[in-house]
C-alpha cells in the first residue's frame, strides 16, 4: 500500500530554545486506492486530513522570534488524527527557514509523503519508513526526506494510529527521524547554447558505516524517452581505486571528493547541445536508502539580428523590400515586428502590414532562423527610421535593429536622362 501526503501551503510556527523552530503543515493524507479500467484508466485515491510538524528548523539572527506562533500538542491525543514529529537539526535541512514564512509569503507549500521500503527491510521491524517530498512554489527549495519512527514501548495506556497502525506518543504523534535526505537548490536552469553548466544535487545523512557504498545515477528524460548520462559508484571510506564512473555523455563529470565528502552530487555538462535539454534526475543510494531530485535544464540561444540593407534610398515610383533576418536561436518561439518612426512623429508605431514570413529553418546544431520581408512603398517621407524588432525567450528585452530612410541623390534624375541620351547618340553614330 502507498500512503501520500499533500500539502497546499497551510503554515503555523511555534517558538523553540536556541534560535530554532518548529513548522507546523496542514497536510491531507492521500492513499492509494483501487485501479480504474478501461482506456486511459489509473489509480483512485482518497484523502484524509493530516498535520506534519518539523522541529528545531534554525532561525536567521535577525529574525524576530516574536512573530512565531507556539504549536500546541492536541490536550486528548486522537488515534485517528494523523499527526507527524520529526526532528531535523540532526542531519540539518538545507534552507529550511523558508517554510517559516512562506504562507505569509504567499508561497505554496507543497509536501508529499509516502510509505517507503528500505531494500533487505524486513516485514517485521519494530520501525517503519516514509519517504518526504517538500517543495515551496517559487522559492528554489527542494528535498526529500528518508524518516523512520522511533521505537515507542507499548503499555496499556499506548494508543495505535488507527490508519496506520502505528503506536502514537504520549502527545498523540508518531515520532520519527530524518535518517537520510537529497536536496537540490534549483529547481529550473536556463543556460546558453555551447555554454558549460552545473545541476545542483547534494545529500545528507546520519552516522553510517563508512563502508558503505554511494551510488549517484543522472539520468535525462525527453520527450517520453529516458537515458542515463552518467553514474558514479564509490565508498565513503575513500578507499583506493573504490571509485568507478560510467560517463554515458562526453562532456559529463562529477568530482569524488566532494561526492564523499561534502555530500555533493552536483553534476557538470560541457558543451551545452540542444539535445542536452530536458528533465534531469539526480538519484543518490546509501545502503539500504535512496531518494531524489528532479531538476529541468532549458537550452536556450538568443537570436543575431540583422538587416537585408545597411541603407534605403528612396525610388520614385517603385517600392522596395527590405529583409530582418532574425538568425540562431532555440527555442522556436521568435516574434518580429516592423516598427515606423517618422520624422513628425514623437513614438513609433507598430506597422498594420507587418510583412511576409518566411518558413523556419533548422541548422544542424538545432538551431533555428526565420526572415520577414517588408515592402516600403516610394511614398515614405524621408527621414523615417524603420525599425525591426524580435522577441524570444532568451532575450531579457526585445532586440531592435534599424535604419533611416533616405530620398533620392540630388540631381540623380537628371544624371540618369543624361546618361540614356548620350547612349543613344553613341548607338546612332554607329549604327550610320
Amino acid at each position: 500500500m502507498v500512503i501520500t501526503v499533500i500539502v497546499f501551503g497551510y503554515l503555523l510556527t511555534c517558538v523553540c530554545a536556541d534560535r530554532v523552530a518548529d513548522v507546523v503543515l496542514s497536510c491531507s493524507l492521500v492513499e492509494e486506492g483501487v485501479e480504474l479500467g478501461g482506456v486511459g484508466g489509473g489509480t483512485l485515491f482518497t484523502r484524509t486530513p493530516a498535520t506534519l510538524v518539523l522541529r528545531d528548523v534554525a532561525v536567521a539572527p535577525d529574525e524576530s522570534l516574536e512573530t512565531l506562533t507556539p504549536f500546541v500538542p492536541p490536550s486528548i491525543p486522537d488515534p485517528d488524527a494523523i499527526l507527524l514529529e520529526v526532528e531535523v537539526s540532526s542531519p540539518e535541512i538545507p534552507d529550511a527557514h523558508v517554510l517559516l514564512h512562506a504562507d505569509c509569503n504567499e508561497q505554496e507549500v507543497m509536501c508529499e509523503i509516502s510509505r517507503y521500503s528500505p531494500r533487505g527491510s524486513q516485514e517485521n521491524s519494530r520501525s517503519a519508513y516514509f519517504m518526504v517530498s517538500l517543495n515551496v512554489e517559487a522559492v528554489e527549495f527542494s528535498t526529500v526526506l528518508i524518516l523512520q519512527t522511533l521505537v515507542v514501548e507499548k503499555d496499556q495506556s499506548t494508543l495505535v494510529q488507527n490508519k496506520l497502525g502505528l503506536p502514537l506518543s504520549q502527545s498523540g504523534t508518531l515520532l520519527t527521524e530524518v535518517i537520510f535526505l537529497v536536496f537540490s537548490h534549483v529547481k529550473s536552469v536556463f543556460a546558453p547554447l555551447r555554454n558549460d553548466i552545473l545541476l545542483n544535487c547534494g545529500f545528507k545523512h546520519q552516522e553510517i558505516p563508512l563502508a558503505q557504498e554511494v551510488t549517484v545515477e543522472w539520468r535525462l528524460q525527453h520527450r517520453g524517452k529516458g537515458r542515463k548520462v552518467f553514474e558514479m559508484m564509490t565508498r565513503l571510506d575513500e578507499a583506493e581505486g573504490s571509485t568507478v564512473v560510467y560517463a554515458e555523455r562526453r562532456g559529463s563529470s562529477m568530482d569524488a571528493s566532494q561526492v564523499v565528502g561534502k555530500g555533493n552530487a552536483s553534476l557538470t555538462l560541457t558543451e551545452l547541445k540542444i539535445s542536452d535539454a530536458g528533465t534531469y534526475i539526480c538519484t543518490v543510494s546509501i545502503g539500504s536508502f535512496h531518494g531524489q531530485q528532479v531538476i529541468q535544464l532549458r537550452v536556450i540561444q538568443p537570436p543575431h539580428v540583422s538587416l537585408s540593407e545597411e541603407k534605403l534610398v528612396l525610388k520614385t515610383k517603385s517600392p522596395q523590400t527590405l529583409s530582418c533576418h532574425c538568425a540562431k536561436y532555440y527555442p522556436l518561439n521568435a516574434q518580429i515586428e516592423w516598427l515606423s518612426l517618422s520624422p513628425t512623429d514623437t513614438e513609433p508605431t507598430v506597422l498594420p502590414d507587418q510583412g511576409s514570413l518566411s518558413s523556419h529553418r533548422q541548422h544542424g546544431d538545432g538551431t533555428y532562423s526565420l526572415s520577414s520581408h517588408l515592402s516600403v512603398p516610394s511614398t515614405v517621407s524621408p527621414g523615417t527610421e524603420i525599425t525591426c524588432r524580435v522577441s524570444h525567450s532568451a532575450l531579457d528585452a526585445p532586440l531592435s535593429v534599424s535604419l533611416v530612410v533616405e530620398g533620392p541623390q540630388p540631381g540623380s534624375y537628371w544624371w540618369v536622362m543624361g546618361f540614356l541620351v548620350v547612349t543613344l547618340l553613341f548607338f546612332y553614330q554607329v549604327l550610320r
